[in-house]
């Protein structure tokens, strides 16, 4: 009796350590995995929906360095408005000869705090506008106040050519038909009824017009049209309201038929809609324009004040652009919105705090609005918004990636928002926001808006965190959604969901180890190779460098998180996080230890800063990540 007893409790052992063991194992998608050659491949469901290539976004198409342009004017804050001073030096920049790299120079903007009663317009290929730092001490970072509210509702900063064209304009003579009766999702090539006006290299706009026939087949865009909670606004979609619109480089022609630089993110089918091509004009567009370092502070009244400015930074009229180390806060709408853009990075930001009521058109931190394609929008951090990653951009806008973020305190989802955007990547976003139900959505939102219907299609969720929220997926008619890897409520029946559809595709919800663990930076590496130029993870599943990113909320009170990034190569060796105050002395040792590879989070409480009943006084400290010959700092101050 006893050896049966001591037999079985082994056997319960024994199952509880595979049990746990089976629970951390790594794990594939059956919708995208790695073949025994480590490259990805893709499977189809019967309708011939596939998760499609998004490592086109970025900027110069993704895997290409944002560059480092050298300074080629600098100026310092004087007292009063600085808008007239700061713009002059732009025009003075942008006058210089652009270099063979399609640069002109950068203008720094030394420390210190530059009242801005106007807009900044950085309107001339090649020029870089940049600060030293985009902390709270003007001492040592750049702040750009943006004060006073004339005219009503204005951004601060404008980059490009400023205006909203939607790539309309053509080269004469260049408009000809797609013959090819489908050209399914993923796809880059196609038959044309007359080549001859293209090479190779041209920019091409692809139109697919919103008809009868396809709108019939996508029930007229979902709207829910005179159920109970629309009202008489709330209409169907009509024609000619909604083309899907592709921005595209030719790369091959062979006889008829074209191969462009990246996919289309929805069935293009011609007994729908007689979809054509022409040659893009370019009138008015800019390129390589960057904006760096910096601190948009917009004033405010506080509370739900909106006689203030309203946007912190436009990218309008613009390609291969970005956005890197930057803060944004007290916008009403964006922190950064991007419109008639394609081909842009904005890196390592942040859009905080905006002041408004919460309501519709206000919050939108990161907003990707109409006529964008190919953003990238990778390791940013929003707090009290209430779209904060999201599509506003409808059938113009797709291939847009939001990538290793994180969303505190959002009052509403980040979603695709309204009107067929299709092809968006949502690649390990962290939510956290327990009070909030839904917040993620891939997702039909009906009468809700102005007639929003079906928001968004051909789009995933990728190893998304949203703890105790929900994330919503649904399947529009001749399309698909995803979610794979993700944590949380994940689901796309009704309720949750606030209209009744199929449920999206849904694969692996709460288990640990998808691989690869970014789908972008495994499709740029698979594209690129493991090691794609500008980014920081090789075949996708783990980085290639060190990383110690800022702390979260910074100033805090009592805590904070400290992010920091293990590569593959190194991650046999200690790693060493330690806390020190401003005279040197080391107040706490977070991490001692061999990390595995990847992006760890650690969170340093001043009321126990070593596992000690010490509370430590308000001030500024340094947090040191050191590792393998690897040594980076930043500063952190503790408010109370």
């Amino acid at each position: 009796m006893k050896l049966k007893t001591i037999r079985t409790t082994q056997i319960a052992l024994l199952i509880t350590i595979l049990a746990v063991r089976l629970s951390s194992a790594q794990w594939q998608s059956a919708r995208v995995r790695y073949d025994g050659n480590n490259r990805l491949v893709y499977t189809s469901d019967p309708q011939g929906n596939r998760i499609p290539d998004f490592s086109h976004a970025g900027y110069k198409g993704g895997g290409v360095a944002i560059p480092s342009v050298p300074v080629a004017k600098t100026i310092s804050p004087t007292s009063g408005d600085n808008t007239v001073r700061i713009q002059a030096a732009i025009d003075s920049v942008g006058a210089m000869p652009i270099g063979s790299d399609g640069m002109r120079g950068a203008l720094l903007l030394s420390a210190g705090t530059y009242d801005i009663y106007g807009t900044l317009r950085v309107k001339y290929s090649g020029v870089v506008l940049r600060g030293v730092g985009d902390g709270n001490d003007p001492a040592t970072n750049t702040i750009v106040k943006g004060r006073g509210n004339t005219p009503d509702q204005r951004t601060i900063v404008i980059a490009g050519g400023g205006s909203q064209t939607l790539w309309r304009d053509s080269v004469s003579g260049t408009k000809t038909n797609i013959i090819s009766d489908s050209i399914a999702v993923g796809s880059r090539s196609f038959r044309v009824q007359n080549a001859a006006p293209f090479t190779a290299g041209d920019n091409i706009i692809i139109y697919h017009p919103c008809t009868a026939a396809w709108l019939q087949a996508i029930d007229h865009g979902g709207t829910h049209s005179g159920e109970p909670g629309s009202d008489s606004s709330d209409v169907p979609w009509e024609v000619n309201s909604q083309p899907i619109v592709y921005n595209r480089y030719i790369t091959r022609i062979s006889g008829d038929t074209i191969t462009i630089d990246a996919p289309v993110f929805s069935h293009l089918v011609r007994r729908l809609s007689q979809v054509y091509i022409y040659k893009y004009s370019r009138n008015g567009l800019k390129t390589n324009i960057g904006i760096e370092n910096l601190r948009v502070d917009i004033e405010t009244a506080g509370g739900t004040d909106e006689a203030h400015a309203w946007n912190a930074i436009d990218l309008m009229q613009v390609e291969d652009a970005w956005v890197k180390n930057c803060t944004m806060l007290h916008f009403g709408h964006a922190g950064v919105r991007t419109q008639t853009a394609t081909r842009v990075t904005i890196d390592s930001c942040e859009a905080l705090d905006p002041v408004s009521i919460i309501t519709g058109e206000r919050r939108y931190n990161f907003c990707i609005y109409t006529a964008s394609q190919h953003i990238l929008v990778s390791n940013c951090r929003t707090t009290n918004g209430r779209h904060d990653y999201v599509s506003n951009g409808t059938s113009w806008t797709s291939g847009c990636v939001f990538l290793d973020c994180v969303s505190d305190g959002t009052n509403a989802s980040s979603e695709g928002h309204r009107r067929w955007t299709t092809g968006f990547l949502f690649d390990n976003i962290t939510f956290r926001t327990p009070n909030v139900e839904t917040v993620l959505g891939l997702y039909n939102r009906g009468y809700y808006g102005t007639s929003h219907g079906w928001a968004i299609a051909h789009s995933v969720a990728w190893n998304c965190d949203a703890t105790s929220s929900t994330i919503l997926v649904q399947q529009p008619p001749t399309a698909q959604n995803y979610a794979i890897g993700c944590k949380g409520i994940v689901a796309g029946t009704n309720p949750p969901a606030p209209f009744n559809h199929p449920q999206g595709f849904i694969e692996g919800s709460n288990q640990k180890g998808l691989q690869p663990r970014s789908l972008y930076l495994a499709q740029l590496a698979d594209r690129l190779g493991p090691t794609a130029a500008g980014e920081d993870h090789g075949r996708g599943d783990a980085p290639t460098k060190f990383m110690l990113r800022q702390n979260y909320p910074n100033p805090f009170n009592p805590s904070t998180t400290i992010r920091f990034t293990i590569p593959i190569e190194m991650g046999h060796a200690p790693s060493v996080l330690r806390v020190y105050d401003v005279l040197g002395k080391e107040v706490a040792t977070l991490v001692h230890e061999r990390k595995s590879p990847g992006t760890h989070d650690v969170t340093f409480d001043a009321r126990r800063p070593d596992g000690q009943a010490t509370v430590l006084p308000s001030g500024v400290y340094f947090c040191r990540l050191q590792a393998g010959g690897f040594n980076s700092t930043i500063k952190m101050l503790l408010a109370k």
